[in-house]
C-alpha cells in the first residue's frame, strides 16, 4: 500500500501568491510525475492541526525525494503515521546560499517562488528533465531584467544566459553579483565589455565565471553567466544557435513594463514582443528544449500566445491550470512549449 505524505508549503512574503500556493503546488507536483519512479496519487490540500498541507500517496524512492525537494513551495516533507508526522529529509539543489535569490529587492521583481516554479515546469517539459539533478544545463532568459531567473539557474548548478534591453538593469545585476561573490569569498571573474558587429558597437556583454568552492575552482567545476545588453529581437551574431536547453521568460505585463517595437516606440502588449522575438528565440533552443512563458492574461489571451509558438515549430505542453491573480491589474498565466 502506498505511503501517505504531507508537504508543508513554504511561507511567502507575497500574501496574494501565498493564498494560491496550494493549487499551484498541486499542478507542479503533477508535472514532476514524469521523472518520479512512482507517480503521486490522491493529491489534495488537507488541514492538519490548523495548518494546510499538500497531501498525497506514493512509494517514494530516495531519488523521488531528491526531485520533490525542489518543488518551488516545498518547506518540509513528512510521512504520515496515524496521527503523527515523521520528517523526511529534503535535499534541494542549493549550490549557493539562498540570499543570492532573496537579497535583490526592486520594483517589478518577480516572486522568487514563482520564478522557480516556471523554471521547474520548463525543465520538466524538456528532454533534459532526467538531468535536472545532475546539472550541465544552460538556461536562457531573453528578458532577464535584474537576473532573478539567472540566479535561480545558478542555485541549481546550471549555466545561465540573459538578454536585457535596459542598460541600468545590466549594470545593477553586475554590481549585485560581483558584490555578493566577493562577500561570500567565492572565486570568480567578471568582465563587461562592448561587442561589435560589422565594425560598430552594437551591444555589451557581461561574462561571469564562478565556482561554489575553492575545490570546485581547482577542479575546473565552474559555472558561466552571460548577460547581453541588447534588443532580444536582434541577437544575430550575439548568441550561438542551439545554445540553451531551456528558455524562461516573464513577459512585460503591460502595466509598468513594455518592449520597443520596430519603430522604436514603447509597446505594452506582450504579444507584440512574442511575434517579433519567438522566431529568434526558437533558434537558440537545442532540439528537445522547452520554452516557459508567463504573462498577464488581461492584456493577452492564452490561445493567441499558443498560436505564435505553434507557428514557430513549438508544441504546447499540457499542464494543470496555473492562472492566478497577482494584483488588481494582473492575472498571470504560464505557457510551456517544447521544440
Amino acid at each position: 500500500m502506498p505511503d501517505p505524505y504531507a508537504l508543508l508549503l513554504a511561507p511567502s512574503a507575497n500574501r496574494v501568491y501565498a493564498d494560491q500556493a496550494a493549487r499551484l503546488a498541486m499542478a507542479e507536483l503533477n508535472a514532476f510525475a514524469g521523472v518520479l519512479d512512482t507517480r503521486p496519487d490522491e493529491i489534495a490540500t488537507t488541514v492538519i492541526g490548523g495548518v494546510p498541507y499538500l497531501t498525497f500517496t506514493g512509494d517514494l524512492t530516495a531519488q523521488d525525494v531528491a526531485y520533490l525537494s525542489n518543488l518551488s513551495s516545498a518547506f518540509a516533507l513528512f510521512k504520515s503515521e496515524g496521527e503523527l508526522l515523521r520528517p523526511v529529509t529534503l535535499s534541494p539543489l542549493a549550490r549557493y546560499d539562498s540570499d543570492l535569490i532573496t537579497i535583490p529587492k526592486y520594483a517589478g521583481k518577480t516572486n522568487e517562488q514563482f520564478t522557480k516554479l516556471v523554471l521547474n515546469l520548463t525543465v520538466l517539459a524538456s528532454e533534459s528533465a532526467k538531468r535536472m539533478l545532475t546539472g550541465g544545463l544552460t538556461v536562457l532568459d531573453p528578458v532577464c531584467g535584474r537576473g532573478t531567473t539567472l540566479n535561480q539557474a545558478l542555485m541549481y548548478g546550471y549555466d545561465a544566459i540573459g538578454v536585457e534591453l535596459d542598460g541600468k538593469d545590466v549594470d545593477a545585476y553586475k554590481s549585485f553579483l560581483q558584490t555578493w561573490l566577493k562577500r561570500k569569498r567565492l572565486k570568480h571573474t567578471a568582465d563587461l565589455h562592448p561587442v561589435r558587429r560589422q565594425g560598430r558597437k552594437s551591444a555589451r556583454r557581461l561574462e561571469v565565471t564562478l565556482a561554489a568552492s575553492k575545490d570546485d575552482h581547482k577542479a575546473g567545476a565552474t559555472q558561466q553567466v552571460t548577460v547581453i545588453h541588447a534588443d532580444t529581437t536582434q541577437l544575430d551574431g550575439l548568441l550561438k544557435p542551439r545554445c540553451a536547453d531551456v528558455l524562461v521568460a516573464d513577459l512585460p505585463y503591460g502595466v509598468a513594463h513594455g518592449s520597443y517595437d520596430d519603430e522604436g516606440g514603447l509597446s505594452r502588449r506582450p504579444l507584440d514582443l512574442l511575434e517579433r522575438a519567438v522566431p529568434h528565440w526558437a533558434t537558440l533552443l537545442r532540439p528537445g528544449g522547452a520554452i516557459g512563458l508567463s504573462w498577464n492574461l488581461k492584456v493577452a489571451r492564452r490561445e493567441h500566445a499558443e498560436d505564435i509558438l505553434i507557428a514557430n515549430g513549438l508544441t504546447p505542453v499540457e499542464h494543470d491550470d496555473l492562472a492566478h491573480r497577482v494584483d488588481q491589474s494582473i492575472e498571470r498565466d504560464v505557457l510551456i512549449a517544447r521544440k
